[in-house]
């Protein structure tokens, strides 16, 4: 393949909410591009790229497929995804192998939650989006709307995505101004202004040929040029001229012959916009012709006439007017005519894609520090970067090819023809022989070079890094591809070699790979950047085998389905269940028939969801100045306890830090993982974030740093004054950070206590080291001066336990004192005084090894001081966004009642007799109410939900009522309501197997029948 060539591939994805007809679509571009794979009257009922049967019995896109299209010379690599909310991995899979997007939109649903979602992805992959707004046929069969109200409809859509895709512009812009800002020269010079890419044109013009109108059920379809050809020659005008003007507020004057703006109507003028007047007005005459008893079928005929149709009579004298309607429109508006001219014209080829998209697929990086970097290695590196920006695909350029997922296919559906047979049956390995009957391909696109079955190539992972050496070596591996596929959705056309910009499927990495991973053809490659997902599995269920003695083919099973599944998490607790996290019902679903039915082949024991919560303490974190003073540990507001041996004394005071610090410490584990782990005697900076924002070119330390400086004060509620001097407390503070937990990474803080090293008593402090401050650059390196030869054993020894105090401080926020779940948002300030060892004392040790005493009471400690400050439970909250009919909304909000949910906002749909209501539901409350909420409302009434924050329970789990008011309002004894809190507490206590407080008989008086027997 020349760079020619390389012009004439388009690798697009279909984006959209789920239902508003990806799938119908790509029936129809297959049916005239796919090479007769689809007859085109069965296009949109088949459904043909959902060729699993759990996708055709739910009639929906499950996973997402690609299908290779030939369109005039130019070839088109065609993937459909998923856009039920449980399986947007799969459209992150898509968008990473996609240059170009079409993003559908339902013209009588509008946007909706997924829409977001998916022109978020696209943005974030730097892919290129087209606009198709879909089912315009509703507008006029069910609506009923005039033209001019469809048009104003339209005009709202369109508008509404716009105002998506700007808002991640201008966040885009605004983070450039204040990096430029922040530069040390700091001010916006010409050259400045240049980087800048202040985009004020909208995204999405209809009559910049970007925006189509179709309707894939009856496969027409149109855009503005495909109207201002029909019309240039009859009105007297040039097509780009009317192109412009067949859209937004411009008017045809049929006496001057001239368009014209609002402006210079008159004022009683009934003229229509050009866009309703000749291009709605057309459409409306032929639905109703076709569809309406008294329609005039003369008129039909006049179309066929003045476009040149050629319909078969047969077809045309079809006595189903739906079937006639359908056949004039196909023929007049071809549907796959106007989406795949946009798509050549308007979406870019890999080579002009790969130019803009490398800052995204592979960051730059510099090396600060370390003179043991390899040049060479640095080099090549670097060369392969150049070539994937370039997509180079002559020979004796690094191959690099990115698998976004791992997908199993039943072997029968493996082509086993020629030479293909022979290399299978030669290259015979593990993989085959534990797959059994499912093979495992690779869904990849080569990036740059060429790949050819049976090349030897580098499998990389993430955590790679080829200036590391030896250390880095257990991250990538060695493998043999044994052939490559071209994907045609269920079907696959063996090839021996392909080039750069092409998505291929390759078999003979299932060893290697377990979700994605990067292959090179040379080890001095970076991995290209990790695919970010819109939500997180937060679905956990525990699965068994209903007979033990199948436990061997679970655990195969599992090993498998964690391969196929790019979302799935599988993981042993600590009680040894084997617990699957899938990201919602349907999800889940899906991954137990496939394990039951493909994977392990065996009956399986599903627990009941196990919902995880959060532990934290009473308050909202807003007074900030208040907390950081009684932080102090001179206040009387902390917890002692003393070590077995008495030796050591250890002082706990916890605070609640304000939410958005909590909420900005959870987003970033990651990267805080990455900072505080390190890199080695060298450190690799990464220009770009790597969790990836819509922001580029930003230092993701500093901007950390910034942001933890901020949302320390950002939500106090206190005066300006007050404000700067939490500021500076704040910033104090932020030097005195020793760890994060749980994990080291999690949302709470270990601060190092700030007192002097010796006592008055004689015993010596441990003052800890504020490590993650000088991670983060908060503070220098700074060495502690030595203490007096006298001090110095103690010292020594006070250096040995400062391990031991971070365990202790990991274990406590592991596991809280409520019901074992990790705290969340708290931080702690642990005073430990170690005293001198009596030499009545020196004796063999009785009470267990003094660090693990140490640690042992630094967690009591630390649970006492949580118990203490009135704690509380933390749940994780769903987003719901519910659509319903007026008659509907009454069962709709009983069923949302019993649930707990909150809601947020009720507004109908303009245009529409439909309510849309948005309103948040407690996961713990969640399972299982699609159900409910179908049945309650008859099916009037469906959901989406998307994991959206934790939010604090601010019952209080251990409430009884006390004084008089309390016991009037919440009774006594029997007469008290269940506490929510407790009731959840209590459930997970019980799960895990601990202690749950509750009497087997509450009250224990005699049993008395209520039925009065006379």
């Amino acid at each position: 393949m020349d760079e020619s060539d390389g012009r004439k591939i388009r690798n697009i994805c279909i984006l959209a909410h789920v239902d508003h007809g990806k799938t119908t679509l790509a029936d129809h571009l297959i049916a005239s591009s796919g090479g007769g794979v689809l007859h085109p009257r069965l296009a949109g009922k088949l459904r043909y790229m959902d060729y699993l049967d759990e996708e055709q019995r739910r009639a929906i896109t499950m996973k997402s497929s690609s299908i290779s299209l030939r369109y005039k010379d130019y070839s088109l690599n065609l993937i459909d995804s998923p856009g039920h909310m449980d399986f947007c991995s799969e459209v992150s899979t898509a968008a990473r192998l996609s240059d170009g997007a079409l993003v559908l939109v339902d013209a009588v649903e509008g946007v909706h939650i997924q829409t977001h979602a998916v022109l978020r992805q696209a943005w974030i992959e730097k892919l290129t989006p087209c606009l198709v707004l879909n089912k315009i046929d509703r507008l006029i069969c069910e609506l009923k709307l005039s033209p001019m109200e469809a048009y104003t409809r339209l005009i709202r859509i369109v508008h509404e995505v716009n105002g998506i895709v700007s808002a991640y512009k201008s966040e885009k812009y605004l983070s450039d101004v204040d990096s430029i800002l922040a530069s040390p020269s700091g001010e916006l010079s010409a050259e400045s202004l240049e980087l800048l890419e202040d985009d004020e044109e909208v995204t999405f013009q209809p009559q910049k040929g970007n925006v189509v109108f179709v309707c894939a059920l009856d496969g027409w379809g149109f855009g503005i040029s495909e109207f201002a050809n029909f019309y240039a020659s009859k009105l007297g005008a040039s097509a780009t001229a009317l192109q412009k003007s067949l859209w937004g507020p411009r008017y045809y004057n049929p006496k001057t012959k001239m368009i014209v703006g609002k402006k210079s109507l008159s004022a009683g003028s009934k003229t229509k916009p050009m866009f309703v007047q000749f291009v709605l007005e057309p459409l409306w005459q032929v639905y109703e012709a076709a569809l309406d008893s008294g329609g005039d079928r003369a008129f039909l005929e006049k179309v066929i006439k003045s476009f040149s149709l050629s319909i078969p009579p047969r077809e045309f004298q079809n006595k189903d007017p739906k079937s006639v309607l359908q056949s004039v429109m196909s023929r007049w508006l071809p549907l796959s005519d106007a989406v795949l001219s946009m798509a050549v014209k308007h979406l870019p080829d890999p080579i002009a894609a790969q130019a803009y998209r490398i800052p995204r697929l592979v960051p730059e990086r510099k090396i600060i520090g370390g003179n043991d970097v390899d040049s060479n290695v640095l080099a090549e590196a670097e060369l392969v970067r150049k070539s994937i920006e370039a997509c180079d695909s002559s020979r004796n350029t690094p191959c690099v090819v990115f698998v976004s997922k791992m997908f199993a296919i039943p072997m029968k559906m493996i082509p086993q023809d020629g030479n293909h047979r022979e290399r299978m049956n030669g290259l015979n390995d593990e993989d085959s022989k534990s797959e059994s009957d499912e093979c495992f391909l690779a869904f990849a696109r080569i990036f740059s070079g060429v790949l050819c079955a049976g090349q030897r190539i580098f499998v990389i992972t993430a955590l790679y890094d080829p200036l590391k050496g030896e250390s880095s070596h257990k991250y990538i591996q060695e493998a043999e591809l044994h052939s490559l596929y071209l994907m045609m959705g269920q079907g696959l056309t063996p090839v021996d070699e392909v080039k750069a910009g092409n998505v291929v499927a390759i078999r003979g990495l299932g060893p290697y790979i377990s979700k994605s991973a990067t292959l090179s053809s040379t080890r001095n490659c970076w991995p290209l950047a990790s695919m970010e997902f819109q939500v997180s599995p937060t679905l956990r269920v525990a699965i068994e085998p209903s007979d033990p003695a199948d436990m061997s083919s679970l655990m195969k099973g599992l090993r498998l389905l964690n391969r196929a599944d790019p979302f799935v998490e599988i993981t042993v607790s600590a009680r040894g269940e084997h617990v699957l996290a899938a990201a919602g019902e349907v999800h889940l679903e899906r991954c137990i028939k496939d394990l039951k039915d493909r994977f392990a082949k065996v009956n399986l024991e599903v627990s009941p969801p196990l919902v995880s919560y959060r532990e934290t303490i009473e308050g909202d974190g807003s007074h900030l100045l208040d907390s950081l003073r009684s932080l102090s540990l001179n206040t009387s507001d902390y917890i002692e306890k003393r070590t077995s041996n008495g030796r050591c004394v250890i002082r706990v005071h916890v605070m609640k830090l304000p939410h958005a610090l909590t909420k900005l410490l959870d987003e970033n584990t990651d990267l805080l993982g990455d900072i505080i782990g390190g890199k080695g005697s060298h450190t690799v900076k990464i220009l770009e974030s790597q969790k990836p924002s819509l922001e580029e070119n930003v230092d993701p330390i500093e901007t950390l740093k910034k942001q933890l400086i901020e949302a320390g004060v950002s939500s106090s509620s206190e005066t300006e004054k007050d404000r700067e001097k939490s500021k500076t407390e704040w910033s104090k503070l932020l030097k005195r950070i020793w760890a994060l937990g749980p994990r080291e990474k999690g949302p709470n803080i270990l601060f190092a206590p700030d007192g002097k090293r010796i006592a008055e008593d004689g015993s010596m402090l441990v003052r800890g080291s504020p490590h993650v401050s000088q991670r983060l650059g908060f503070t220098e390196d700074s060495t502690e001066q030595p203490p007096e030869a006298s001090e110095a054993a103690l010292y020594s020894e006070a250096l040995t336990l400062e391990s031991s105090i971070v365990s202790g401080f990991q274990l406590a926020t592991a596991a809280g004192p409520l019901c074992d779940e990790p705290m969340w948002g708290l931080a702690f300030t642990i005073e430990t005084h170690l005293a001198e060892d009596s030499e009545t004392e020196k004796q063999p040790e009785n009470f267990g090894i003094f660090t693990g005493q140490v640690m042992t009471a630094v967690k009591d400690a630390c649970r006492a001081a949580v118990l203490q400050r009135n704690p509380r439970i933390v749940e994780a909250m769903y987003f719901c966004e519910l659509n319903t009919a007026p008659e509907y909304l009454g069962p709709m909000y009983a069923v949302l009642s019993r649930r707990r949910a909150k809601i947020l906002k009720e507004e109908m749909q303009e245009g529409s007799s439909l309510f849309t209501v948005h309103a948040y539901v407690p996961v713990s409350e969640s399972f299982g109410f699609a159900d409910e909420l179908r049945k309650g409302t008859s099916g009037g009434a469906s959901a989406l939900m998307v994991l959206s924050h934790w939010e604090m329970l601010e019952e209080d789990p251990f409430f009884v009522p006390k004084t008089e008011e309390e016991i009037e309002e919440f009774g006594d004894g029997a007469s008290v309501l269940p506490n929510t809190a407790r009731k959840l507490i209590n459930a997970v206590r019980r799960r895990k197997g601990l202690h749950v407080e509750e009497k087997v008989v509450q009250y224990a008086t005699k049993q008395r029948t209520l039925a009065r027997k006379v």
